[in-house]
């Protein structure tokens, strides 16, 4: 019974979101798509050249591999800062990745064939351009397309980590799915991946035979027979593949696109900054005729901060304790108003981003336990968890595992003491306490998780998590060219109480609400919009 009450949500949760499922899907196919035929421009050539210079086959191998050695997020680490975020470092990110198989294949291919066969062609009178075109590149053939299908077929797995830097596809879906701890969610942007991949090995396959010269082996091991009569495409089959050509190249020219008077809105990846995302964007788009673009959901703090100062966004929500440690790495501030000025003052003067009013929250750290683990404990507070850490294990994000005002400073602070501790991102750590995995997770105050998880949120006694303070940030130069904004978001400016930031979080993580329509239901409920 409940398989298929999953079922029946699964599909209910499909219908319900089946326009965004279908626009990630499209993103997902372009960015592959782009990636993996540069990947064939650049992969090819190489693997030719290095097959008749002997000596570059070593380092241009060498060096393949050794993209390939390096964890796919760390890659895009060194790309951010050098390219920003958006689609051009996840194309990039993937291309790279997808370089191997067709080098190596494309090499290996054209090293097997028999030294005979060339030396029959040149006896024969040909030149090293028609030996290569007429005999070598045939021969490799299906050695060269068994590269490219493995390209594809991990380019399409490797391309959902693009919505970690805001380039869409249905990463995005899972990333959310994650976050919110959302298993249609997750499902919803798993099975389109998995379909695309085989969809991709399908058809790459179809070129193969199509293209593969009668009389040579195929990677199966048969040998293409040929056939009197050679299939033609139809004017239908032309206008549709020159078509998607067309739409290639017109959405790549848009993916880099970005019109002068376009807002860009960012985020990133939590439910109460999608909605605080959702929130000035609509805000923006309805009272003003400024087209509005947004980047929701990039992969922390650090990054949403690089895309502003870049230039790539306009703004987002940020949180002073947040910056103040994570970013201008000082001790933490307790008075909230001085922490403001300081974090205020060090963006304006070193970076040219404006702090505007805060929303009216405080979005601090605390710890958290099960009622079970409260009750069975009598846990109160942090220090009444310091008595019994020993006992218990913690499960944390891997940012509250590295900041001076998180595991370290509270654990120096409190004596605190676990068991063990493990670094679980996002909303996963949810569903370890609710599973029993770990007693205890680091959360935010406003999450909509604690409520429905039913969590028991323990009183920092010794007052040691500084404020954080959620406040929209702004490009100065943006203010510049549109000063209408400053007044315009500042009437965000006191109107969100802990308590209705919690609830508002609570109707995406746990009612499944969509945060766009969360955020417009706010504004509308504040008069901001009409």
């Amino acid at each position: 019974m409940g398989i298929i009450n999953s079922i029946v949500s699964f599909k209910d949760f499909v219908v319900s979101r089946q326009g965004e499922i279908i626009n990630l899907t499209l993103q997902h196919i372009e960015l592959t798509v782009f990636a993996v035929i540069i990947a064939i421009i650049v992969g090819i050539p190489l693997g030719i050249l290095i097959s008749r210079v002997k000596k570059l086959a070593g380092p241009v191998i060498g060096f393949a591999n050794l993209i390939q050695a390096v964890p796919s997020l760390a890659l895009l680490g060194f790309l951010i800062p050098l390219m920003g975020i958006g689609s051009a470092p996840a194309i990039l990110m993937v291309f790279l990745y997808s370089l191997l198989p067709i080098i190596k294949n494309t090499y290996t291919g054209l090293m097997n064939i028999n030294p005979d066969v060339i030396e029959s062609s040149k006896g024969m009178g040909m030149t090293n351009k028609q030996v290569l075109n007429l005999v070598q590149l045939p021969l490799a053939f299906p050695v060269i397309m068994t590269g490219i299908r493995i390209s594809a077929v991990t380019a399409v797995g490797l391309m959902t980590i693009a919505a970690f830097i805001g380039a869409g596809g249905l990463g995005y879906m899972v990333f959310s799915g994650v976050q919110t701890v959302d298993n249609n969610m997750i499902l919803a942007g798993a099975i389109p991946a998995c379909l695309l991949a085989l969809l991709m090995d399908s058809i790459v396959e179809k070129i193969e035979k199509g293209v593969t010269p009668p009389g040579i082996r195929k990677a199966d091991g048969t040998i293409k027979l040929s056939k009197r009569k050679k299939y033609k495409f139809n004017k239908t089959q032309k206008i549709i593949a020159s078509s998607l050509v067309v739409i290639l190249i017109a959405g790549g020219a848009y993916l880099y696109s970005k019109k002068s008077d376009t807002i860009i809105v960012g985020c990133y990846n939590s439910s109460e900054q999608i909605i605080l995302g959702n929130m000035l964007a609509t805000l923006i788009e309805k009272n003003t005729d400024i087209e509005v673009k947004t980047q929701l959901n990039l992969g922390g703090s650090g990054l949403a901060y690089t895309a502003l100062k870049t230039g790539k966004i306009d703004m987002y929500p940020e949180y002073t304790g947040m910056s103040l440690v994570g970013i201008m790495k000082q001790a933490p501030i307790n008075d909230p108003d001085k922490a403001y000025k300081v974090v205020s003052d060090y963006y304006v003067k070193n970076y040219g981003i404006t702090w505007l009013k805060p929303f009216g929250f405080n979005d601090t750290y605390t710890l958290s336990v099960r009622q079970d683990t409260a009750k069975q404990y009598n846990l109160e507070t942090i220090s009444d968890l310091a008595k019994v850490g020993d006992k218990l294990t913690l499960g944390a994000t891997l940012e509250f595992c590295n900041r001076a005002d998180g595991y370290a400073g509270i654990t120096k602070v409190y004596n605190l003491k676990f068991k063990s501790f493990s670094s679980i991102d996002g909303g996963l750590r949810y569903t370890a306490i609710g599973n029993k995995k770990v007693d205890a997770i680091d959360a935010f105050t406003t999450e909509g998780l604690l409520k429905s998880y039913k969590l028991k949120v323990l009183k920092d006694d010794k007052h040691f998590f500084p404020n954080y303070d959620c406040v929209p940030i702004v490009s100065s130069e943006t203010l510049k060219k549109h000063p209408e904004l400053k007044a315009l978001i500042n009437k965000l400016g006191g109107k969100i109480t802990e308590k209705k930031m919690i609830d508002l979080n609570y109707k995406v993580d746990k009612l499944g609400e969509e945060p766009a329509k969360v955020a417009e239901d706010f504004l509308l409920e504040n008069k901001l919009i009409k």
